[in-house]
């Protein structure tokens, strides 16, 4: 299948971000919508690369920005918010929209856990999508679904949030500290999604996506927080403070942590599996890519940057 044109939703997020580059890497040509061009600043200079202020949950907003492309990959995703809307709805009107204008290829991003009776409303409402994708596979348009573990890279908001957590508090209190991850990296999940565009093998097929090891959330933070150079004293929390801490962060700017984020961490984040050998590449060890921007936040690493700046 030639892909010369591709619409990327959710372009401006952390894998987005990636996907696009691999993208215009390859000379293709990529729409990017955003609700704020600022968010999507660093792709504005990418030679083959349209960043579109829009509003893609709009019917006909999303069919003036569809019809004129070979594939769609929708990207779009949150942790917390109206589930439905942006993770049920969306596809929806992508799919029906793809179908009306003979957009034939559609690569959809969801998450591991993803089922109709996980026990979160996020994994649900992933798997509601995820339905309907499997639903739309047909000789007109052509689909695949990637489910993703957790993703980690330079700019996450995961193991990020755990070394600034580290360097700003004394102590850390961690809800659910057994909950099990197999976090994979940003590059190596879009380097899937950009293979999946224009290899027939993956057509109606579903992947999940993970890196070569498994964590205990402790174990990650330990890994950060001793990565990061620092010393400090992690304190597993039990079902019933673990939901006090969700109660009560939900509640704050920013919400670290929600009572949901709890219900989904009740399902093991791992893959079943090896790597799909369909992409023709091994997944980068989390050891090998962490230190080079975790310790970018330690003191040490600062008074570095301090120094280069001052040329000394």
């Amino acid at each position: 299948m030639l892909i010369r044109n591709v619409l990327v939703t959710g372009g401006s997020g952390l894998l987005g971000r990636h996907v696009v580059r691999q993208l215009a890497a390859l000379d293709i040509q990529v729409r990017v919508p955003t609700r704020n061009r600022e968010r999507a600043k660093q792709l504005i200079l990418l030679p083959t690369v349209d960043v579109v202020k829009a509003d893609i949950h709009d019917p006909k907003t999303l069919e003036r920005l569809i019809a004129p492309v070979d594939a769609v990959v929708n990207l779009v995703g949150v942790l917390n918010g109206d589930f439905q809307r942006i993770h049920v709805e969306l596809p929806r009107k992508i799919i029906a929209v793809c179908r009306d204008t003979g957009v034939g290829r559609l690569v959809h991003i969801s998450a591991l856990g993803a089922a109709l009776d996980a026990p979160s409303a996020y994994l649900r409402s992933k798997g509601e999508a995820e339905k309907l994708i499997g639903a739309a596979q047909s000789e007109r348009v052509q689909t695949t679904v990637l489910r993703p573990s957790v993703i980690f890279g330079r700019e996450d908001r995961f193991l990020n949030l755990f070394a600034k957590l580290a360097h700003t508090l004394p102590v850390l209190a961690l809800a659910c500290p057994a909950a099990r991850f197999q976090p994979i990296h940003v590059d190596d999940a879009a380097r899937a999604v950009v293979l999946s565009l224009t290899d027939p093998r993956t057509f109606g097929q579903t992947y999940d996506l993970c890196g070569p090891n498994i964590y205990t959330l402790r174990q990650l933070v330990e890994y950060v927080v001793r990565t990061a150079g620092l010393k400090r004293p992690i304190i597993g929390l039990g079902h019933s403070l673990s939901s006090l801490q969700a109660a009560l962060l939900e509640h704050l700017p920013g919400k670290l942590l929600t009572r949901d984020n709890l219900l989904s961490m009740q399902v093991d984040n791992v893959c079943g599996c090896a790597f799909p050998e369909v992409f023709g590449f091994a997944p980068s060890p989390l050891e090998a890519v962490v230190p080079m921007y975790v310790t970018e936040a330690s003191p040490r690493s600062r008074y570095r940057w301090f120094r280069f700046r001052a040329r000394r």
